[in-house]
């Protein structure tokens, strides 16, 4: 597999945790979202590419939303995290932890600290 399309194929598995924890640390609108997700090195990923993602998460009640007025444009729609995507992020650390560190045991280099 190329390392694009795997690439690819792990930040489509991440990418909702990633923006529930963006959320954790406070309410954010869908650009600064974007934002934050490209500087996060390999989380590069497009507003074509949040905002469904956001709608689903709404849907699903792990966020919830709230119009409030710019200084510097039209309303933004701002993202916060609810307790179901405070559960779905907690559970999902646990089973990252574990999984991350079932793959680092069987690809480590031998020897290496």
């Amino acid at each position: 597999m190329p390392l694009d399309n795997l690439e690819t194929q792990l930040r489509r598995g991440v990418l909702e945790y990633c923006v529930l924890g963006l959320l954790e640390e406070r309410e954010h609108y869908g650009h600064e979202i974007v934002q934050r997700l490209n500087r996060a090195d390999g989380l590069l990923t497009s507003e074509g590419t949040i905002y469904p993602l956001l709608a689903r998460l709404r849907r699903e009640a792990h966020v919830m939303t709230e119009w409030q007025e710019s200084a510097s444009g039209p309303p933004r729609r701002y993202y916060r995290l609810t307790d179901s995507g405070r559960r779905v992020l907690s559970e999902f650390r646990e089973s990252w932890s574990r999984f991350r560190k079932a793959v680092e045991s069987v690809i480590a280099v031998e020897g290496a600290s």
